[in-house]
């Protein structure tokens, strides 16, 4: 299990409009670093994460900082190994290019309590879930209308090979202050046609468990296409940070 940063230098940033660029950026960089395809994407990967700390100016995102993680032993070989200069990809059909050679990497301190327990976070990407029965896919737009432990459990379950009993509550003041709390992402675009987007959703989030389900919910991410870059946690306490 392993989270790393990649700190562009203060006063730049990487600008980007597609999400999935920065999911392709980091295959390619993991990769390089030794990793193989079906740890990375489709249904047999590996469980890993990531989150683009920045802002959003126009329909351009400006990302100063790339949180990636993972809960697999394997993949946690190729980030130690992972290299910021491999971190790069460019898109001719969109005129894109995300390079985060410039930036540094370092490793995350472990973050969960001995034993578990209780966890205040802040989601650094949104969470993704989808309407249960619903087709074609529609995704959920209001925490308060959704079983979020059972969401969570039902894919962390999964990756586990084992029942996951996490307990999972947005915070209600957040939510109050906040009904609209929906976050619209694009995903792949086209030259003259309109981008293919996903509706996640952000929020304080309180998590209470066992400290093996804890640790797989922080270092594998929460929800579903984490590895496009959603559910990724952060501390409450500490903010987003850099």
């Amino acid at each position: 299990m392993l989270r790393i940063r990649l700190r562009m230098p203060k006063g730049e940033v990487v600008e980007f409009i597609h999400q999935d660029l920065l999911h392709d950026a980091l295959v390619a960089g993991l990769a390089a670093a030794g990793a193989t395809s079906d740890q990375l994407v489709g249904p047999l990967a590996e469980p890993w994460t990531f989150a683009s700390l920045g802002w959003t100016k126009k329909e351009r995102r400006l990302a100063h900082t790339l949180v990636v993680s993972t809960s697999s032993e394997r993949l946690a070989g190729a980030l130690r190994q992972l290299r910021p200069e491999d971190v790069r990809y460019a898109r001719a059909l969109t005129g894109e290019m995300v390079d985060f050679s410039a930036s540094s990497k370092t490793e995350e301190m472990d973050a969960i309590p001995p034993g578990g327990g209780v966890l205040g976070t802040l989601l650094l990407s949104p969470l993704l879930i989808s309407r249960r029965g619903v087709k074609p896919k529609q995704w959920e737009s209001d925490l308060n209308a959704v079983d979020l432990s059972a969401a969570v459990n039902h894919v962390l379950s999964r990756q586990a090979g084992c029942e996951t009993r996490l307990s999972i509550q947005a915070d209600s003041l957040f939510l109050r202050a906040n009904p609209d709390h929906a976050v619209l992402v694009k995903l792949k675009g086209r030259p003259k046609q309109r981008s293919s987007f996903v509706i996640g959703m952000s929020a304080p989030l309180v998590l209470s468990g066992n400290e093996e389900d804890l640790r797989l919910a922080w270092y594998a991410g929460i929800g579903e296409k984490t590895h496009n870059g959603f559910g990724c946690l952060g501390l409450a306490e500490k903010g987003v940070g850099r």
